[in-house]
């Protein structure tokens, strides 16, 4: 049986690797570790994953080593992050130690121990930083400009994991993945919190609803969050040692886009007012990767679209009436 280790198992991306496992039909175990796992997260129920979790910190050396040595993984599924760009201009100090401490302290204790497995961490698109529509679609081998906090800690653990590589040869493949869309997305993320503000207009009988916004001009590449773990899966299986992937879709959408498509699936007229407190300090504006190595490595390829993406984020928070 397998034994597959997930940090940050109380997060978005979490419950649909777990799903995908359980899809699989082979029989797993998994360890989840959070620093806080919700009550809904401990009810997961899967016929083929054997699951349990365990609530640390892991910035804790010590506690953290001895979970992992007892458990030994297979694979190491690092999803653990401070994943909000915009609250990292709020606070970069703890972005940077959430992703790029745990990162070390997990390759530390695989080397130190003499793990044998194979780990999986996921990087983040805003490591390419501001580029020019002649550069799109942005590949693995372009140069990195990161523009923010977040952006910046990505880099760092990037940095720290070719070194991990090279030096004490651990069995690492990192990504770089783009916008994530889907059920169970915190609402503080662009989509689901349009969809939401779109809701609550239309529960008040609003016949034209203000939505509150950000910059939406800025494009971004929109991978759905079960072609995210599908990509994950297939990397952990047949990614190369050393390498990074970009995990994405090659299409652009601006957020107005994405409210033109919830115009659609709402059958309401938006308006839009920009919130200046949601306009980040500086952005990246357009982002659009090309996944061909990924699917050169892997055979993985997306198969949701962006439609079908919204509707799951609109009906999993009953505001869509099929």
């Amino acid at each position: 049986m397998e034994k597959y280790l997930i940090t940050g198992v109380g997060g978005f991306v979490a419950y649909y690797f777990l799903e995908h496992l359980n899809m699989l039909g082979a029989r797993t175990e998994v360890l989840g570790l959070d620093i806080k796992i919700p009550q809904d997260v401990k009810n997961y129920s899967f016929e083929n994953v054997k699951l349990n979790f365990i609530e640390l910190n892991l910035l804790e050396y010590k506690a953290l080593e001895v979970m992992m040595v007892s458990f030994r993984p297979d694979y190491i599924v690092h999803l653990a992050s401070f994943s909000s760009v915009g609250k990292s201009w709020e606070m970069p100090l703890e972005s940077f130690l959430n992703n790029v401490n745990i990162f070390l302290n997990i390759v530390e204790i695989v080397r130190h121990n003499k793990i044998a497995c194979r780990i999986l961490s996921v990087g983040s698109s805003e490591e390419y930083g501001n580029v020019k529509e002649s550069d799109l679609p942005l590949k693995e081998n372009m140069s990195l400009h990161p523009k923010n906090p977040y952006a910046i800690a990505r880099v760092s653990q990037e940095m720290l994991y070719m070194c991990y590589v090279d030096a004490y040869k651990l069995d690492i493949i990192l990504t770089r993945s783009f916008n994530h869309v889907g059920a169970r997305q915190r609402i503080d993320f662009a989509i689901p919190n349009f969809a939401k503000q779109i809701s609550d207009g239309m529960k008040q009988g609003q016949k034209e609803i203000k939505l509150i916004t950000g910059d939406i001009t800025i494009i971004r590449d929109f991978i759905d969050v079960r072609d995210v773990v599908g990509a994950y899966f297939a990397l952990l299986k047949s990614g190369k040692t050393g390498e990074l992937y970009n995990v994405c879709t090659g299409k652009g959408y601006s957020l107005k886009d994405i409210i033109n498509l919830f115009v659609k699936i709402f059958s309401t007229k938006i308006i839009t007012e920009t919130d200046p407190q949601r306009v980040r300090p500086a952005d990246n504006r357009i982002i659009i990767g090309s996944f061909e190595k990924i699917k050169e490595h892997t055979g993985w390829q997306p198969k949701f679209n962006i439609e079908d993406s919204l509707k799951t984020v609109v009906e999993h928070y009953n505001l869509y009436d099929n």
